[in-house]
């Protein structure tokens, strides 16, 4: 296992070195935590490929295939299509907006009146799934070292928290494509053909396998449309997707390389479904399905190769960590902590914002960190986030976008009903149940479509003012104090 530590050692030190070097560049908030918005579609897609495959879609999605087959494949295949719907349909407007965080989009739109509640919102499900990707360094590790979890996880954390506080969305970005290369190497590349190859191709899965392990409907329509609602709604309107798009340079960037990056996610999907149907072959009674990946990457794989697999796996993690801990800081710092105080920065603060962006992903990151430690049923807490994620905040956001009667007060009715039904269906069916989900959206739906039409419209000044900034105009300038040579060319 010499060999394979060191790849692994190698790898982690190279996140670090990342993190200070991004240290360099984030000089303006706008570097810091958006990457100056001047990503290519290089980057930008590498990047925002990263960031939504991570660990749950890395091992849990192998771990679908090995319970389910090929249909196990719909998790991550939800996500994939909900980027390629957000890149088609929203990320030229939502790019043009020049904003930070959803709320701030939301207080466009409706006029300053919905921040601190959505931002709540916002903060809960960004915590929480930082909490979850920091847990799975406790299983990565444990196959690597035999390593205890609380050590695992302060370990695996402290990494993506110093590299994130160092450099901010600079450190992410260069440390994401990093990671997106080893998870396309790792997974794709070696993992994928060697298991197909030693579980006998796939006649021999055939033979050894019932018929329903390749019947691409086989986990259940139900599932797959909670899965829908969950992950590829989900996908629209999350501030760690969003606060990615608010990274390209333009339009086209923000359009054409999310979409390459949505169809990587749905190869990426039925990859893992194919080599959870090969552990299957390989190891028919193991304990737990999610026990597949690390299984199959610990018996069958060559010496350095399974270092570099082992490292895509701790890639997967990452990048989902290190793009929610960043969202959370965000959130927590401009939609809530400022709003709270009334804090107003004059122009030309840049340095001094980056320093209180700095602090807040610390911040974050320790919370992250002892919530991970301290938390079990991850699964259930995810869900929590995730249900008010979509029964809260989905009908506001998309509305905000599409239908120019909505109001402030049915914005607000929208996110207050979504969210109180989501958390009283939750009490009533049960946290893991589908029917919080689906009747909150509901809910959530009727009171904003009520409550829009029984109010006064938007003012047409903040409507004309809206209409500007969807169309890249209106916005102020940003790093206005950074001269023209203290600026760094957009990444390709």
């Amino acid at each position: 296992m010499a060999v394979d530590y060191l790849v692994i050692v190698v790898y982690l030190a190279g996140m670090l070195a990342m993190g200070w070097w991004g240290m360099r560049r984030a000089k303006s908030k706008s570097e810091f935590l958006v990457a100056g918005r001047r990503l290519g579609p290089a980057m930008y897609s590498g990047t925002m490929a990263a960031i939504v495959l991570g660990g749950a879609s890395t091992i849990g999605g192998v771990g679908l295939g090995y319970q389910y087959g090929l249909s196990g494949a719909w998790m991550v295949f939800t996500i994939g299509l909900g980027l390629l719907a957000l890149s088609v349909f929203f990320s030229a407007r939502i790019a043009r907006l020049k904003v930070y965080t959803v709320s701030e989009m939301l207080d466009l739109r409706y006029g300053g009146r919905a921040g601190v509640i959505s931002g709540l919102v916002m903060w809960a499900y960004t915590l929480m799934l930082a909490v979850t990707s920091t847990i799975a360094y406790a299983t990565i590790f444990d196959v690597l070292f035999d390593m205890n979890r609380t050590l695992a996880i302060v370990l695996g954390g402290s990494i993506v928290v110093a590299y994130s506080t160092l450099g901010g969305m600079w450190s992410i970005t260069l440390t994401d494509m990093v990671q997106f290369v080893v998870k396309t190497i790792g997974v794709l590349l070696l993992l994928l053909p060697i298991a197909v190859v030693k579980a006998g191709g796939f006649a021999e899965m055939k033979a050894k396998l019932p018929t329903e392990y390749f019947d691409p409907l086989g986990i259940g329509s139900e599932t797959i449309f909670t899965y829908v609602l969950i992950y590829t709604f989900g996908m629209l309107i999350g501030q760690d997707i969003w606060q990615r798009v608010f990274t390209a340079r333009s339009d086209r960037t923000a359009r054409w390389g999310g979409t390459v990056a949505g169809t990587y996610c749905l190869a990426y999907a039925v990859a893992g479904a194919v080599i959870g149907t090969a552990a299957k072959v390989l190891y028919p009674n193991l304990a737990s399905a999610d026990d597949a990946f690390a299984t199959i990457v610990k018996d069958e794989l060559p010496v350095g190769v399974r270092g570099l697999v082992l490292a895509a796996a701790l890639a997967a993690v990452m990048s989902t960590s290190s793009g929610a801990l960043i969202a959370c800081a965000t959130v927590a710092n401009n939609d809530i902590w400022s709003r709270l105080r009334g804090i107003v920065r004059p122009e030309g603060e840049q340095h001094d914002e980056v320093k209180g962006n700095r602090a807040f992903i610390l911040l974050m990151g320790l919370a992250v960190i002892a919530t991970a430690i301290a938390l079990n049923d991850v699964v259930q807490a995810l869900t929590v986030a995730y249900n008010l994620l979509v029964g809260g905040l989905l009908v506001p956001i998309l509305g905000g976008l599409l239908w120019k009667r909505g109001t402030a007060q049915g914005a607000l009715a929208s996110v207050a009903v979504g969210g109180l039904a989501v958390i009283g269906l939750m009490a009533t069916y049960g946290i893991l149940a589908n029917e919080p989900v689906y009747y909150g959206l509901l809910a959530s739906l009727a009171a904003y479509v009520v409550v829009s039409l029984a109010t006064r419209p938007t003012d047409a000044a903040v409507l004309a003012a809206w209409r500007e900034r969807l169309a890249g105009r209106g916005a102020e300038p940003e790093n206005a104090s950074e001269t023209v040579s203290e600026q760094v060319p957009a990444a390709q």
